[in-house]
């Protein structure tokens, strides 16, 4: 249904008599209306009662379970209030100042910018559901492909901005070789195996005798695998295109790339980790294990797995790396791209846990990252719109400095300051948000933080456990800077230059800028998520425990 969507609207853009006729917000519009029916459909599959062991479609390519599904749902729903929320600014707002349009600024270029921005979120969504489902090797790949596609030119499509385009070709190189070397896994395992479905391949391992090639080659094109994998989600050590990345990038095409790709990535990283762990025969692993002459593996509790030992190092890594990095970074976006990395080294710790508690830690850590993440980038956002344009100035961002995707965005946390005298509201959102992504009770991201630590003790990691604990009260200290700066009013005002205090006045005195009421709806939904998740827990936590009990069931 996707792929027919996104071929009518691709025609509708080609025929000028129809594209004349619809806004660029009404694409925007139509896009999110797709996603969200896709939606329903798939929460309509719930019902059906076979789903929980899985079904195969497509002649085995692709596998769906109750896992999948609930997925597909979570995908499609964040794509959706994405598209929704980008414009920010009520759109009447604009057209009531017909004056501005007067002066002759180009609105082409941004309009144009959100039809495209709107079909190719369309398609990378579609290979983040199809890489979910993935149950072959060729279609785990192309699926990987039509979604890093997609971001790929969402990260350069404002193409007038040097920032965005040096973005766009560093993430382009350096995805690319991630993909030739997941590439050379798959044919690795293929050439040894002669397979290309994951469950034959998985079946062959579990029988085949410890001195075959076969587990050999298996073994190498799965760590390949996993190497280009781990560097797509940028979790270290294979981080260091992200704060370039997500820093150069508009902000509104960072908040897809710290979202989505993630998302489909960790949970095909997940269903395969699984599966690895249910093979019996997997001895030679371990005999080829080289970190067993280097760790402890009884001091540090590590698994046994060379799997396990290979995702607890590279969230080892992540925890530490996203954490002490991230004290220097005085660019919001380049703190939170390290931000993201800490976050994913307590999913990936949950991920080496491979046990029912750490499951349902996984698949809750990753929901609310989901949330707590699209409400920061939101609000961001809406704060750059704010802080950067007067009531005059901020038409004319909307139609022409969009072009290059950057001069509406906030760069420095400095630009912050104050904002709780100017915007109240708007700054105690945000602080919500940091406080969740800090792990401050009662907030939900305590609770993920918490689920994680609780799996990993009783699984026996105490090492890791400790060090998680560790970075979570240091990183705290980078979220309560940019909360300080909010709340910190500057009292000498002869420190203002001239523009800055024009700046200010006009905020002080401009009421009349208007937030949408879509992403005014969006944002407060997901604030109350956040603070609200601890009076009604069960609706979310019983939901994960029935997925986590359905995988070690079926």
């Amino acid at each position: 249904m996707m792929f027919i969507s996104i071929m009518i609207l691709i025609v509708a853009i080609a025929l000028p008599s129809i594209n004349r006729n619809i806004s660029p917000n009404l694409y925007l519009r139509i896009s999110s209306l797709l996603l969200l029916y896709t939606g329903a459909l798939t929460f309509n599959a719930f019902y059906i009662q076979s789903i929980g062991s899985g079904i195969g479609i497509y002649s085995g390519l692709f596998q769906i379970t109750l896992f999948t599904q609930l997925f597909d749902i979570v995908i499609v729903l964040t794509g959706s209030v994405i598209l929704i929320a980008w414009p920010l600014i009520n759109h009447k707002f604009i057209d009531n100042n017909l004056e501005l349009k007067e002066e002759g600024h180009n609105i082409l270029s941004i309009n144009n910018y959100r039809i495209k921005y709107s079909i190719i979120v369309l398609i990378s969504t579609l290979g983040s559901l199809l890489l979910v489902s993935s149950s072959n090797l060729i279609t785990l790949y192309l699926s990987l492909e039509l979604q890093s596609f997609g971001v790929y030119i969402l990260t350069s499509l404002y193409r007038h901005s040097e920032l965005a385009i040096s973005a766009g070709l560093k993430y382009f190189l350096l995805g690319s070789l991630a993909s030739c070397i997941i590439l050379l896994g798959c044919g690795l395992i293929y050439t040894f195996t002669g397979l290309t479905n994951l469950e034959s391949i998985y079946s062959m391992i579990s029988v085949v005798d410890n001195s075959n090639n076969i587990l050999l080659g298996f073994s190498l094109g799965l760590i390949l695998i996993f190497i280009g994998l781990l560097f797509k989600i940028a979790a270290a050590p294979l981080h260091n295109w992200a704060p370039d990345v997500y820093t150069d990038s508009a902000t509104i095409i960072t908040t897809w790339l710290t979202i989505m790709p993630k998302i489909s990535i960790l949970l095909i990283l997940f269903e395969i980790q699984t599966h690895i762990n249910l093979i019996e025969n997997i001895n030679l692993i371990l005999e080829l294990n080289p970190l067993n002459n280097i760790i402890d593996s009884n001091i540090l509790n590590f698994n046994n797995s060379y799997f396990n030992n290979l995702l607890l190092i590279s969230s080892f890594l992540s925890l530490l790396i996203g954490t002490i990095l991230g004290l220097a970074q005085s660019k919001i976006k380049r703190l939170l791209a390290y931000s993201t990395i800490s976050h994913i080294g307590f999913i990936l710790l949950a991920l080496a846990i491979n046990s029912e508690q750490s499951i349902e830690a996984l698949i809750f850590y990753i929901i609310q990252y989901t949330i707590t993440n699209l409400n920061t980038f939101l609000i961001i956002i809406l704060f750059g719109y704010i802080i950067k344009n007067s009531f005059r100035d901020l038409i004319k961002s909307i139609m022409v400095k969009d072009e290059t995707g950057t001069e509406n965005d906030i760069n420095f946390i400095s630009e912050l300051k104050g904002q709780f005298f100017l915007n109240p509201v708007l700054s105690i959102t945000l602080t919500i948000c940091l406080f969740s992504m800090a792990g401050i009770p009662p907030l939900i991201g305590f609770f993920s933080k918490q689920f994680v630590l609780y799996s990993a003790i009783k699984n026996g990691y105490y090492f890791m456990s400790f060090i998680a604990i560790i970075v979570s009260i240091i990183s705290a200290s980078y979220y309560l800077k940019i909360i300080r700066i909010l709340f910190t009013q500057e009292e000498n005002i002869s420190e203002y230059s001239d523009k800055e205090l024009k700046i200010i006045n006009n905020l002080n005195s401009n009421s009349e800028i208007e937030i949408s009421s879509t992403s005014s709806f969006i944002i407060s939904t997901l604030t109350l998520s956040i603070l609200l998740f601890i009076l009604k827990p069960s609706i979310l936590l019983n939901s994960t425990t029935i997925l986590s009990l359905s995988l070690f069931k079926f």
